[in-house]
Order: C-alpha cells, then structure tokens, then sequence
C-alpha cells in the first residue's frame, strides 16, 4: 500500500511537471511573438508601403548614407542622381534604399 502510494505521488508530480513545461513552452512562444517576430512584420509592411510611395524626383537616403534624387524607377533597380553639380548617376536595388522624402510642392 504505502509503495503504490509513492508511485501515484511520483506519477502526479511528473504529470504536473510536463504540464508546467508545456505551459512554460507556450509562455515563450507568445513572447518571442509580440517582441520579436510581430515587431518585424511592421517593419517590412512599412517599407514595402515606402517602397510602393517611390516617385521620380523624390529625394533619398541610401543604405550607405548618401543622399540623391531618383530620376528614374524600374522593376527592381532606380537610377538616382547623386552631387551637387548632378552629373553622377548611379543605378541601384531598390532595396538598398533606407529612406524617402518627398519633395516640398508635393505636400
């Protein structure tokens, strides 16, 4: 009697463990969701509606840290005019774009 009393208490603390464990598991899935995975969703919503706004002669800030003016858009690659005296023009990805503002009359 007193050993099968000792096997139902060990049993129950195992059951109560691995329940705890899964709750614990599901406790850092929502977690890493609402911090990590959630927070990058918005990120890129934001630059692809970025992205979607990109006109000609919109002034832009490179990934690299250059300023310049797109003069023109195609699928994938812009062509953007760098300097002041506008006679360097650099084709690049549209991804390596990391800002854009728009021209004063336009607003």
């Amino acid at each position: 009697m007193l050993m099968s009393n000792i096997l139902a208490t060990a049993a129950s603390s195992t059951a109560a463990s691995s329940v705890s464990l899964i709750v614990w598991i599901v406790v850092l899935f929502v977690f890493m969701y609402f911090f990590m995975i959630r927070p990058q969703q918005k990120e890129t919503k934001k630059k692809n509606e970025m992205m979607a706004s990109m006109a000609v002669g919109d002034t832009v800030l490179t990934t690299s840290g250059f300023y310049g003016v797109i003069i023109d858009i195609q699928e994938d690659t812009v062509i953007v005019e760098f300097g002041s005296n506008k006679n360097c023009r650099i084709p690049m990805q549209m991804a390596a774009i990391a800002e854009i503002e728009k021209p004063d009359d336009a607003q």
